[in-house]
């Protein structure tokens, strides 16, 4: 299955955001670090299929650094 939310991760500021309005709360933050110094937001492998592609998490995403495809 292909992935249904991409997150730009080396933009990623750690908001916590997307995590917050996750109907299915499957975004998360990473434990390493990205190039500026922030845990990205990631939706694990396993969690993809249980988006509803809902597109909140984008939409609430100040830096723009998430696509939802559905």
């Amino acid at each position: 299955m292909d992935k249904r939310v991409v997150f730009n991760e080396a933009h990623c500021k750690s908001c916590e955001l997307c995590v917050w309005i996750c109907p299915k709360q499957i975004i998360h933050l990473k434990q390493e670090l990205n190039p500026l110094g922030y845990r990205p937001a990631y939706v694990s492998d396993e969690d993809q299929e249980q988006c509803i592609s809902c597109a909140m998490c984008a939409r609430m995403c100040p830096d723009a650094v998430i696509e939802v495809f559905r």
